[in-house]
């Protein structure tokens, strides 16, 4: 007798079979590194073929760690997509020359990996720093000068607006409207949105401003994650497996299929749990609800 599954973290039996590499299911779905953080990247496209995963999203510091030439090559020789990179931005500190040399770098490893967009995180307030209006549009000034690099490299910044809890440190974008208020400053070659599930799960004006990102061409990324609760004592670290939370990650998935966006679905989970768990375990539980509760 087979075994059951089982599912991490929750340590329940699986409620449906792990769908086998070449199942039609899976021709959308990306691991996002960040959720085997203990991988290498190796390992993370090692683990992706094995599963039948068809694409993967990529970090800055894995593929460091590796080599930029070395990452480049493994993954194109795997025949993985690359679903996007992260992270750029962080445009938000006193050293906006430094913030930008950093983010030209960015865009250049993105160009060189062959990743159709970078996800910027714009960062957050910097210290005493209370005029939001005025560091939003800072940001949005710092942007402008980094768009045309983007642009001529063929690399698209997918803005990723996040959770009001992370305004201060982490993003003065919280909702997709605000997101799509600044990427419309640009040509939408050069400028995107990411949907990300937990960040935006939660806005009552998602649903029209996710219609109004497809209208404009601007979805670079949809990312599938669950809202948990309690959250941890470090809230960054509060995503769980599609299905263990709160959010309609299947409506929301429905919603930027219906505005035209065609591209991967990523699964991006920090958690604490999740990242002790075996690798392997991890990606078969994320296919298990991938086809369960996202499609």
């Amino acid at each position: 007798m087979v075994p059951t599954a089982v599912d991490v973290p929750s340590g329940l039996p699986a409620a449906v079979p792990t769908p086998e590499p070449g199942d039609p299911r899976l021709a959308r779905l990306s691991l996002n590194q960040a959720t085997v953080k203990r991988w290498s990247l190796t390992q993370a496209v090692d683990g992706c073929l094995r599963a039948g995963l068809p694409a993967i999203g990529l970090w800055r510091e894995p593929v460091a760690e590796t080599g930029l030439a070395k990452a480049a090559d493994l993954v194109r020789r795997s025949g993985l997509r690359v679903s996007s990179y992260c992270r750029g931005g962080f445009l938000t500190g006193a050293d906006r020359a430094a913030a930008l040399d950093d983010n030209r770098r960015a865009v250049d490893e993105a160009a060189e990996l062959g990743a159709p967009c970078l996800v910027m995180v714009v960062g957050g307030l910097p210290d005493g720093d209370r005029d939001l209006a005025g560091v939003r549009e800072r940001m949005a000034e710092a942007l402008a000068e980094l768009v045309p690099y983007a642009l001529e490299r063929g690399v698209r910044l997918a803005l990723e607006p996040l959770h009001p809890v992370f305004c201060a440190d982490r993003a003065v974008l919280s909702t997709l409207g605000q997101a799509l208020d600044l990427a419309e400053r640009f040509d939408s070659a050069a400028a995107g949105v990411v949907v990300d599930a937990y960040h935006v799960w939660w806005d009552p004006q998602v649903w029209d401003q996710i219609e109004r990102a497809g209208a404009g061409g601007r979805i670079a990324s949809f990312q599938a994650c669950d809202w948990v609760v309690p959250l941890p004592v470090e809230n960054l670290l509060g995503r769980g497996m599609v299905g263990d939370g709160h959010a309609d990650v299947r409506g929301l998935r429905r919603a930027v299929d219906a505005a035209g966006y065609d591209g991967d679905i990523e699964v991006e989970i920090f958690n604490q749990q999740v990242w002790d768990a075996d690798g392997d375990d991890v990606i078969a539980t994320l296919v298990r609800r991938h086809v369960q509760h996202v499609l």
